[in-house]
């Protein structure tokens, strides 16, 4: 007999845990247990009960809360991040991750189960320490509001669920938000443009703000829709396009660009970058490139000297794993290459996991399956391979020595992908160039690396247009 108790609802769940609880408890087991029950008990069970809320499940070291009101939600949130900054007790202070979703709910006596539980919790994992992050369906129903500031975060993959869900950074809006830029909060509607390569080839690009021209280079995999979801590719644009114009386009093959080609060599990626600053109108951009973006852009301002203002380079290298002259790598490249070919897009966890610690291996599993989502949707497997292969065969190292431009290289001491030797190589090789090592080990910076601020800081410093 079905249980005429049980009934669904539409509500706005709030799921809540501490940032490195583990971690904590291990340090300071006595005083972090201290520190937790008066944050529950100063900051928020009162947070909740003033917005309405009610507390459905607490687990240790976190708790799900559920609302009738959307605004309730995000302010109890946004109250509780501003009373965990203000912590003012000895020892380690708290931080809390938190997600807020919208969605219907199954009653169970006191307890609430279903798809809308669930994104919360995702939404949580998601969010960095001290962090809010909301579901791209609660975020429709806050259109308008100036008091907070939105980060758009793309579409992620979430383990569990079939379909990416869109996410949302929530933040308290800043006291100068009428002075800030327009793109601040990321909250915007691209503008796609096209532009046909000398072999006929279609390419995406995008253009965001307004200054000096500085292009992105696109490497490896890229898709204009979903790459924002990605730490290290969102924060740079953040960073430059308030006094930049900051170009961004698919890559050959991939993202919104042709997909049905066979050239995918370094010439054809150095010409495409020319086809876009010349469908722009541009005579000379910075360029900065990233991974086998870096050879890309080092590459083009060797043979183009004249359209290049600035070079910054990151976790490039001038020689491609099957030409480093070491039996290992070429091993290395054809197992890489075959895990593409026989792993790619399926939703296995193994794979996902395997895939996505060569680029970042200090990654949780759902930034690994971000990670990727976004290539897996960016091209077929067919072209990821034969990409691959044109990565790994990569050598412009002769034609370092003719690049003019200003050059700042940087590279993670322990890069999981691309050896750090490699970056010291570039440097040494083109003229003048300045070498910034970085700590850490993943090639693609997570949001949480202190690589991450030492490299946007000195970017933003290196390219900051002259008054």
């Amino acid at each position: 007999m079905k249980d005429q108790s049980r009934k669904t609802k539409l509500a706005a769940i709030l799921a809540a845990d501490i940032a490195g609880y583990s971690r904590l408890m291990a340090q300071d087991e006595a005083g972090t247990f201290e520190r937790l029950k008066t944050v529950m008990a100063d900051h928020f069970k009162p947070a909740v009960k003033r917005h309405g809320g009610r507390i459905f499940k607490v687990m240790g070291d976190g708790a799900l809360v559920e609302f009738s009101s959307v605004n309730g939600a995000v302010e109890c949130a946004l109250d509780l991040q501003d009373a965990l900054r203000g912590q003012s007790a000895s020892g380690a202070p708290i931080q809390m991750r938190i997600g807020i979703s919208l969605g219907e709910v199954i009653v169970d006596g006191a307890d609430l189960f279903g798809n809308g539980v669930n994104i919360a919790a995702r939404m949580e994992s998601l969010a960095e320490p001290g962090s809010i992050c909301i579901s791209g369906n609660l975020r429709e129903h806050l259109k308008g509001s100036a008091s907070f500031d939105l980060t758009d975060l793309g579409l992620c993959q979430v383990k569990n669920l079939p379909d990416p869900v869109h996410v949302f950074a929530l933040s308290r809006a800043r006291k100068d938000a009428a002075h800030a830029p327009q793109n601040a909060s990321f909250d915007i509607a691209q503008d796609i443009r096209f532009c046909t390569t000398p072999d006929g080839v279609q390419l995406a690009y995008t253009v965001i703000g307004q200054g000096p021209p500085v292009v992105s280079v696109s490497n490896w995999l890229t898709h204009l829709e979903l790459d924002l979801s990605i730490p290290m590719r969102r924060e740079l644009i953040r960073l430059l396009s308030p006094q930049h114009q900051v170009i961004r386009y698919d890559a050959r093959g991939s993202g919104l660009s042709e997909r049905d080609i066979e050239d995918f060599t370094l010439d054809a990626s150095v010409t495409d970058l020319m086809a876009v600053l010349d469908d722009l109108g541009i005579e000379k951009a910075s360029l900065v490139g990233q991974s086998q973006g870096a050879a890309v852009a080092a590459a083009f301002a060797a043979r183009y000297p004249e359209r290049v203002d600035k070079l910054v380079l990151c976790g490039g290298y001038a020689r491609g794993r099957r030409m480093r002259g070491s039996q290992g790598e070429i091993a290395e490249s054809d197992a890489f290459i075959t895990m593409i070919k026989e792993g790619w897009g399926k939703d296995i966890d193994a794979y996902v996991r395997m895939f996505g610690a060569f680029f970042m291996p200090d990654a949780n599993i759902d930034q690994l399956s971000t990670f990727t989502h976004l290539q897996r949707s960016a091209t077929p497997p067919k072209n990821a391979a034969a990409i691959q292969l044109a990565i790994d065969s990569i050598d412009i190292s002769s034609e370092l020595r003719d690049v003019q431009a200003q050059t700042l290289v940087f590279h993670v001491r322990e890069d999981a992908r691309a050896p750090f030797e490699e970056g010291r190589r570039m440097a040494a090789s083109i003229p003048d160039a300045r070498f910034i090592p970085l700590d850490g080990r993943n090639h693609v910076m997570l949001s949480a690396d202190p690589s991450l601020r030492r490299f946007l800081s000195e970017v933003a410093q290196f390219l900051a247009p002259v008054t």
